[in-house]
């Protein structure tokens, strides 16, 4: 910053700086506190452990549709064990999320198959309003 001495008393062409960086670091401390807030990640469903083991009617509420590899071009398909086309596949759905409150449906994909024909019944879930959508993997032994 320089100053001037003396009794010239006309105009300064210097810039003041000052209020510029104030602004800066006003800005600077708005930033650093909003950019923790944004959420990150992807929202993911887990099916979880029942909590009443004397519970039996838990498989009635559960769907699991399960893609399984076949061998041809198209895999087959499966609503808790119950062989369905895929043609067939959206209005059993459709039916079965008809008058239930809980619209959570799991897909349980073969290793062997792509990941597109996963994807597709995702879509269908979607098309039969189910709310949450929740991928099964295969259980992972502990030791190995």
């Amino acid at each position: 910053m320089s100053m001037t001495t003396g009794g010239g008393g006309g105009y300064s062409a210097d810039i003041n700086v000052t209020p510029m960086i104030d602004i800066l670091l006003v800005l600077l401390i708005i930033f650093m506190v909003i950019v923790p807030v944004t959420p990150k990640g992807l929202a993911a469903m887990v099916p979880q452990p029942p909590k009443d083991k004397t519970h039996q009617n838990d498989s009635e509420r559960t769907i699991v549709v399960q893609i399984l590899y076949n061998g041809h071009a198209s895999p087959l398909y499966k609503i808790n064990d119950t062989d369905v086309s895929k043609a067939d596949l959206l209005s059993r759905l459709t039916d079965i999320y008809a008058n239930r409150a809980e619209r959570i449906m799991f897909v349980k994909g073969d290793d062997k198959i792509d990941f597109r024909y996963v994807a597709e019944v995702i879509d269908i879930g979607r098309s039969a309003s189910v709310d949450h959508i929740g991928l099964m993997t295969p259980r992972i032994l502990e030791g190995q």
